[in-house]
């Protein structure tokens, strides 16, 4: 099983992932795609980390 610990976004700064709180199928309903969704805290943020059957990752903001 994978598990993030960390990313790197875009303008190169590397996040650290505090927790992981949930992982679970599921789609995005914001950015299409679907795949293994991971719940993630970073920063004290609660965000969803998406892992897709393409072997892509993206990332979607909890509400």
């Amino acid at each position: 099983m994978l598990l993030p610990k960390s990313f790197v976004w875009e303008d190169g700064v590397e996040y650290e992932i505090s927790k992981v709180k949930d992982i679970r199928r599921a789609a995005s309903l914001k950015a299409g795609g679907a795949g293994m969704r991971y719940t993630c805290v970073v920063d004290g943020k609660e965000v969803y980390l998406f892992y897709e059957d393409n072997n892509m990752w993206f990332m979607e903001k909890s509400a």
